[in-house]
């Protein structure tokens, strides 16, 4: 069983409606975020990795479209999200 499946029901209850609602964009963000922080670390050790400096391209933008879609719908939440999660803008 991986980390991230232990973590997940986490990450759902804190950030989104229950422990099962992984459809909210909060909850998204949330989780792109912990995966961005995994990635992040393992390039540290090992930066002659490529596909997971494309992974890492790609989550990196989804979650930022997360976000900017989370700006123009719900400003307040997308406020405290971004200081909850430590996320520059």
């Amino acid at each position: 069983m991986s980390l991230e499946t232990v973590n997940k029901p986490k990450l759902f209850k804190k950030y989104g409606n229950s422990d099962k609602d992984s459809g909210s964009p909060s909850s998204q963000i949330a989780l792109y975020t912990s995966r961005i922080s995994h990635l992040t670390d393992h390039l540290k050790k090992n930066n002659k990795d490529q596909s997971t400096k494309l992974s890492l391209t790609k989550m990196v933008g989804r979650r930022r479209r997360l976000l900017d879609y989370m700006a123009k719908h719900d400003l307040t939440n997308y406020r405290s999200l971004i200081k909850d999660l430590k996320i520059r803008k």
